[in-house]
């Protein structure tokens, strides 16, 4: 894993930090992920894009071609992946301590974001054979901050919009007086929609925190209650889904990202009362 991206975002410290705070109190079990294979990683994003990411030709989605991060992607699309499928064979919900994956697009990388994993694992479940993991309709329930741009491109650019549902909330919220209607309103008409998918990934930002630099109109408490809201919905509607970290850059006075684990915190704790014990 890498500990130090180059850049000005946590993400890169986020895992290990996060899984410990996990450890310490919640009973989840830890599996061990297996790295996204070329193939893989090819099925969401042109060949030779990934090909000159790995190989240090091309600058990643911290903006550098620092062999340490290449060697780390094809384990965080992994975590994701993996997550996955372990859902799809057990049911309840399992979740990826990474982030970075939203705004990769085909052939791009942009914002902290490389391969878009979200894609990968739609694709990669979509193709596989039935009885080993095969779906037939995904959810990308994205609460992050900003807007999956990298997500949409990839959608239309490997013609999935029959099977895929995508709903974005950094499309179009991004205001603290919009939160009542989004709990209202659009938040369970997402997750009535997303009922009848085999999966659902979703993007439990921490970045729509009001104190967050790149983000700003939930609080605590609200981006609680919207784990709490995703995860009793999709229980309810026995959908199985995999979640990951996504945004947050909230630092401490020392550099530390405590209001981020905290965060983190809260969405197992909610997945943990919906589903009981984690996976992770």
């Amino acid at each position: 894993m890498v500990t130090d991206s180059g850049c000005e975002s946590p993400s890169a410290q986020k895992p290990a930090a996060v899984v410990e705070s996990w450890r310490l109190e919640f009973p989840i079990e830890v599996i061990e992920p297996l790295p996204a294979e070329m193939e893989e990683l090819a099925m969401a994003h042109d060949v030779e894009f990934v090909k000159d990411v790995l190989l240090g030709k091309r600058t990643n989605g911290f903006g550098n071609k620092s062999k340490l991060v290449a060697a780390s992607l094809p384990y965080t699309t992994g975590a994701m992946l993996s997550a996955a499928r372990h859902v799809l064979a057990s049911g309840g919900a399992a979740a990826a301590p990474c982030s970075g994956f939203h705004h990769a697009g085909y052939a791009k990388t942009e914002g902290f974001c490389t391969f878009n994993g979200l894609m990968v694992t739609a694709l990669a479940l979509k193709k596989a054979n039935i009885g080993s993991g095969h779906v037939e309709r995904v959810g990308i329930l994205d609460l992050d901050m900003h807007y999956g741009n990298g997500t949409d491109n990839i959608i239309h650019a490997c013609n999935c919009e029959g099977w895929i549902k995508h709903f974005t909330a950094g499309l179009n919220y991004m205001r603290s007086n919009q939160a009542p209607e989004f709990f209202a309103e659009t938040l369970p008409e997402m997750l009535a929609w997303m009922a009848d998918c085999d999966l659902v990934l979703y993007q439990a930002g921490a970045d729509p925190h009001v104190d967050d630099p790149f983000g700003g109109w939930l609080t605590t408490a609200e981006l609680q209650k919207r784990d709490a809201m995703v995860f009793e919905a999709l229980a309810k509607s026995k959908v199985p889904v995999a979640w990951n970290l996504a945004g947050g850059y909230q630092r401490d006075a020392d550099g530390g990202i405590s209001k981020v684990i905290e965060i983190h915190d809260n969405t197992m704790r909610e997945c943990v009362r919906v589903f009981g014990g984690a996976k992770s």
